[in-house]
């Protein structure tokens, strides 16, 4: 099959690619800068704010992969709302047969953040041409490069003691990142998936205390928490921006949905797609394996040797 990608170069994206092409599709990497990719697949130019651009982006291409949102933008919601119905539009002038899009967990029934809220929005906008659109909902994604991975990793790394707000006790489902490729790959190809929605997650259902305190102790770290039930959702984020790479505006977002319970309701996927997800130690502890080999790869033998005599905080 020959199948679209957009957000080629992204956390996602980059392993979905790789993944696509292992099983014989042909892959075409949407990115803004073709010349500077370098991953698997054929680069092709796209923009998901310009109909052009995905149109002959997507022309021969069979079925598309959504993976692109806006959250480090304070007008996310606008944006992500509009390249939706951008993408829809061409997916269907294309003759594009399915979109798989990535969206976020969380009931329905709850008040849920600004954020889940546009991952729903965006479900509904891409299928609004006629294409069928095939979710797979997601809670955090565990791997080396993902965003909400990295907040907690530096947490744990920067800070021997830190003050939370109450969405610690918050409970997840995680999930690797590996797993999450798997199951986008297998639906691909699945005649039942066509049009439906359906939840993802790893075996083990934890608070974020508990998977900030596991990866503490995956890496023989003690770990102090002292809840606060008065931090509020902007002065969290500041916080975060003071102590890991997130931003101030992807920290806010991303916090604002920690108030939601994100776990899995319905795991028909396990039919649609059957194998056992790992859990969330072993995708810890591949995230830091991942991490390990991409500092390798990109520093010098002296420069490592610089690192191990300062004591490699991070």
């Amino acid at each position: 099959m020959q199948v679209l990608v957009t957000g080629a170069s992204g956390f996602v994206g980059g392993r979905l690619t790789s993944a696509l092409v292992e099983e014989g599709h042909r892959v075409r990497a949407m990115t803004r800068r073709p010349d500077a990719y370098e991953g698997a697949g054929e680069a092709v130019a796209g923009d998901v704010t310009d109909e052009g651009s995905l149109r002959r982006a997507m022309e021969g291409c069979e079925a598309a992969y959504y993976l692109v949102h806006s959250l480090d933008a304070a007008d996310f919601q606008d944006r992500d709302a509009a390249a939706a119905r951008t993408f829809g539009r061409a997916a269907a002038d294309a003759g594009i047969r399915r979109i798989v899009y990535l969206g976020g967990l969380g009931d329905d029934a709850d008040d849920l953040s600004a954020h889940l809220r546009s991952r729903r929005e965006v479900e509904r906008l891409l299928g609004g041409a006629g294409v069928p659109v095939t979710v797979l909902r997601a809670g955090i994604v565990v791997g080396h490069g993902g965003v909400s991975w990295e907040m907690t990793r530096q947490l744990v790394a920067h800070l021997p003691a830190m003050v939370t707000p109450r969405w610690v006790h918050t409970r997840t489902q995680p999930i690797a990142v590996a797993d999450v490729v798997r199951y986008l790959v297998g639906v691909l190809e699945a005649p039942e998936a066509e049009g439906r929605v359906f939840e993802v997650g790893g075996p083990d259902v934890l608070e974020y205390l508990e998977m900030l305190t596991r990866v503490a102790d995956i890496q023989g770290r003690h770990l102090f928490v002292l809840p606060v039930p008065l931090l509020s959702p902007q002065l969290s984020s500041r916080w975060l921006a003071l102590v890991t790479d997130v931003d101030v505006q992807t920290g806010r977002s991303l916090i604002d949905s920690m108030t939601n319970e994100v776990v899995v309701k319905d795991d028909a996927i396990r039919k649609v797609v059957p194998f056992e997800p790992m859990d969330y130690d072993q995708a810890v502890l591949v995230a830091l394996g991942e991490r390990a080999a991409d500092r390798r790869r990109t520093s010098g033998p002296g420069k490592r040797l610089g690192l191990l005599a300062r004591g490699a905080r991070s």
